[in-house]
């Protein structure tokens, strides 16, 4: 195979073959093992190697792990969603109003959380959130309050409060970078054609930037699925997580296949949920454009939203009774995924980017 490439692929091939080697060492082979001992079971202090659907048929169909699953996918839609909203102000403002010569220090002024580890802004966060914390001494003194609010701190508010913040950098650099490629002619000429500044804004800036809006998705969504140690410190018993039921599994009750059928579990529930919602904005802005979009694109795209969405939450809440815990789940990943499919093959992206 390797007389039959030219010279400079052969050159290339060989360039990237460290980092090939590499990550299949550190991500395929680890993630081959998790799927391998998810279909094994724990036996005491042995694992029985024995193939069984056993686990998965447990995590898919006991109520416990259903819960700290879609907590686990409701607490992470909040962070992003935040994160992003509140990040794409700061990167349109650095991008359109910083001087040229003055956009690294901002960037530099954003890099500076990295600075401290991670573990002391959570540290730090607790305190801040803390029934006697600044927040709530300042609330009370203020008269705003007659006592300090207890639902800031130990539940998923303060998760979502703490990860927002962790994350915010994560968010706002990509969509930083998505505008500074925008051709400043394009907005010139939509002001020109008579755009006000909010039109300009809606029909050029924001559809040229999603692409950084959606990579800022990606990075904060996939990581605080997963997240351990936030939810471990100030989640309490109401932010618990999904990734804090594998470490129970694994290492307080030394149940590695069944932690691993969890991992495995969150693994492909992130990755429908992202496929579903990213694939479905593509169709949803299809179905805007074919109707010229404004107020009747508007109104459509809320009706195809609430039916899909309304589907969904329908069988979520009742179709357990119906078709069984697993049952139903698997006609969710089904309209979910094929659904997703279906939207990728037969429609290109749009002008949006997705």
């Amino acid at each position: 195979m390797a007389q039959g490439l030219s010279r400079d692929a052969r050159l290339g091939l060989i360039t990237v073959s460290p980092a090939l080697v590499f990550a299949v060492l550190l991500l395929a082979v680890p993630l081959f093992t998790i799927v391998l001992f998810s279909f094994w079971t724990q036996n005491f202090l042995e694992i029985d190697r024995t193939f069984t659907l056993a686990n998965y048929a447990e995590a898919l169909t006991d109520p416990l792990y259903r819960a700290l699953m879609m907590r686990s996918l409701r607490i992470a839609a909040s962070v992003t969603a935040v994160t992003v909203v509140l990040a794409f102000p700061i990167a349109y403002y650095i991008s359109f109003h910083v001087r040229p010569e003055k956009k690294a220090l901002w960037l530099f002024l954003i890099t500076i959380p990295f600075w401290t580890s991670y573990l002391i802004r959570i540290f730090l966060w607790r305190v801040i959130l803390a029934y006697d914390g600044p927040v709530n001494g300042t609330l009370v003194e203020l008269g705003i309050i007659d006592e300090p609010l207890s639902f800031i701190l130990y539940n998923a508010n303060s998760v979502i409060i703490t990860l927002a913040h962790a994350f915010a950098p994560f968010a706002i650099l990509p969509i930083f970078v998505s505008l500074e490629k925008i051709d400043r002619s394009f907005l010139e000429a939509a002001k020109d054609l008579g755009e006000g500044t909010a039109m300009t804004f809606l029909r050029v800036t924001l559809p040229l930037a999603m692409p950084g809006v959606l990579a800022a998705v990606l990075i904060v969504f996939i990581p605080t699925v997963g997240d351990y140690v936030t939810p471990r410190l100030v989640g309490g018993s109401g932010g618990t997580m999904i990734a804090n039921m594998i470490y129970v599994q694994i290492f307080d009750l030394s149940n590695r296949p069944m932690g691993a059928t969890l991992a495995v579990v969150a693994m492909a529930t992130v990755t429908i949920t992202l496929a579903w919602a990213i694939l479905h904005v593509r169709f949803w802005v299809y179905l805007s454009d074919r109707v010229g979009g404004g107020l009747p694109g508007l109104a459509l795209v809320g009706v195809a939203a609430a039916i899909d969405i309304g589907v969904l939450w329908w069988l979520w809440h009742y179709g357990p009774a119906l078709f069984g815990s697993a049952g139903s789940l698997g006609i969710m990943a089904a309209i979910m995924g094929g659904g997703a499919i279906l939207i990728a093959l037969l429609l290109p992206k749009g002008r949006w980017g997705i």
